[in-house]
């Protein structure tokens, strides 16, 4: 039988000073960061290196992905501060009873929302080139009824076909575009616009694509970690020095993505819907309560 040194389950950790004072460090990012939970362990690795105090190298990075794997397993780390990618969980669903699907309709009807896009001139959608950063976006955009996409790098020709399906059902549409200050982040957005902007010219919509984040102007102004660019990247590249868009922080990316959306959407009319919403949300609970208390 083959034996292994790495631990499994939940497992106790003897820190030693330098790990010590790590979590402690990782430990205060999430406790500053708390509304922009969860973050991916790269937004925590560009945190610490821009406070001096992790190396900013590859080895590095992996080295900090070993700690936080233990960190968590020590009950040192938040579960569910940090963001995981690679796993899909599905689940079938299913009701117990006819009332259990009543009582579940009846906490539905207190969540009811209108599409709060419904009366904007163009409907806006965020796509970011790392999955991770989703859950962070969502926070921002969901108060305005805006969908996040993530092609996880390189979009594929079916997510953008399905887009292209989805944005001419709904009118004209502008993606905001999030990605790496890169060669690989730079292609990906103009790939992006090129490509889904062909389908949806095919389809009879509109669409435009417009990059919010990283720019070589956000890169001065928040002084960004940078790196030169891969050699082995041979794609054309403005720049001389590269940023990868977690290494924004996240309370600097969340004001980008707010202030893009709020420049660009009708504000009488968001707030037309958000009190019409309202209202039917009373509606639909009252008219719950009534075919329940009847039951």
């Amino acid at each position: 039988m083959t034996t292994t040194t790495r631990v499994r389950g939940f497992a106790p950790w003897r820190l030693h000073r330098q790990s010590r004072v790590l979590v402690e460090q990782v430990q205060a990012i999430i406790e500053e960061y708390n509304d922009q939970l969860p973050l991916t362990l790269r937004q925590i690795f560009y945190i610490l290196v821009s406070n001096d105090a992790w190396p900013k190298t590859e080895n590095a990075y992996k080295a900090l992905g070993e700690k936080m794997n233990r960190g968590r397993r020590a009950g040192m780390i938040p579960w569910d501060a940090i963001r995981d990618d690679g796993h899909t969980y599905r689940s079938t669903g299913g009701y117990i009873s006819l009332s259990h699907f009543w009582h579940t309709v009846r906490r539905d009807a207190e969540d009811f929302t209108l599409d709060r896009q419904q009366d904007q001139p163009r409907r806006l959608m965020l796509w970011c080139e790392a999955a991770g950063m989703v859950p962070q976006l969502m926070r921002v955009a969901e108060p305005y009824g805006i969908a996040v996409a993530s092609g996880s790098g390189f979009d594929s020709v079916t997510a953008k076909y399905e887009a292209a399906q989805l944005i001419t059902g709904n009118g004209p549409t502008t993606i905001l575009h999030l990605g790496d200050y890169d060669p690989s982040g730079v292609h990906v957005h103009s790939a992006l616009s090129e490509d889904l902007g062909a389908f949806v010219d095919a389809m009879g919509g509109d669409v435009e694509v417009i990059r919010i984040a990283v720019t070589p102007e956000q890169v001065d102004r928040y002084d960004l970690p940078t790196a030169p660019p891969k050699k082995e990247d041979k794609r054309s590249f403005d720049g001389d020095a590269t940023t990868q868009c977690e290494a924004l922080p996240p309370t600097i990316l969340a004001d980008l993505v707010r202030e893009a959306i709020e420049s660009r959407i009708d504000a009488v009319a968001y707030k037309a819907t958000l009190a019409e919403e309202e209202r039917l949300r009373a509606a639909a609970v009252a008219t719950m309560e009534r075919l329940l208390s009847s039951e």
